[in-house]
């Protein structure tokens, strides 16, 4: 086993940068959890490892850049995925002038219209989850995904990629999501009516849903 530096330790999983093959590499294992049943603990944390995995493949299949999955342990609950050596969105769109972000959320606003139409949703949308790189736009951490066309779960995603917007990146967040929108609309079509209604229905009755209590990691 090549040597392991620890880069996040969150309550659902921990990220390590490792090597495979010669290339920097990200080992993400899900973690213990003392108050389930091991042998139930087991089975939850492997399915959820099995299934991440098979969503950052398969939203490559439809277009959106992800990380490339290496290999995928589900009895010691790891996935092994390509490294992505850039800083997240987050961390750039302050610096960022009207016209590349305009662009820049274009793009993104494509990347979840194809990840909707192919019947993903990413259950985690915020712009810590957008890595720009080598000129594409990479989407990470799956660990919240499923497989499902539900409109309710479509317009959850989008809601909160516009509340990661207001709270992170007040002054453009208006602009922002207005590209982004342009850019889902784009790719969804007519599907996006409903989807859109749906959001401001969620945004209206004031429910902002807290991914972390939904789902456990």
């Amino acid at each position: 086993m090549a040597e392991m530096r620890l880069l996040k330790k969150g309550a659902e999983a921990e990220l390590y940068l490792t090597e495979w093959m010669g290339l920097e590499a990200i080992l993400k294992r899900r973690v213990k959890k003392g108050y389930r049943n091991p042998d139930l603990d087991l089975h939850i944390r492997g399915t959820r490892t099995s299934n991440e995995a098979k969503l950052l493949s398969e939203a490559r299949r439809l277009g959106v850049p992800t990380p490339i999955v290496y290999s995928v342990d589900k009895r010691d609950c790891e996935i092994l995925m390509s490294y992505i050596d850039a800083p997240p969105l987050k961390m750039l769109v302050g610096g960022m002038g009207s016209a590349d972000l305009a662009r820049t959320f274009l793009r993104v606003g494509e990347m979840v219209g194809r990840l909707h139409k192919g019947g993903i949703v990413h259950g985690d949308l915020t712009t810590s989850n957008i890595i720009p790189y080598s000129g594409l736009l990479y989407l990470i951490d799956f660990g919240l995904g499923e497989h499902t066309s539900d409109v309710e779960s479509r317009g959850v995603d989008i809601h909160l990629m516009r509340r990661a917007l207001e709270s992170s990146h007040h002054e453009v967040s208006s602009a922002a999501y207005l590209s982004f929108i342009e850019g889902y609309q784009y790719i969804m079509g007519s599907l996006s009516e409903l989807v859109l209604r749906r959001v401001d229905a969620i945004r209206r009755r004031g429910r902002y849903v807290d991914v972390s209590q939904r789902k456990e990691g």
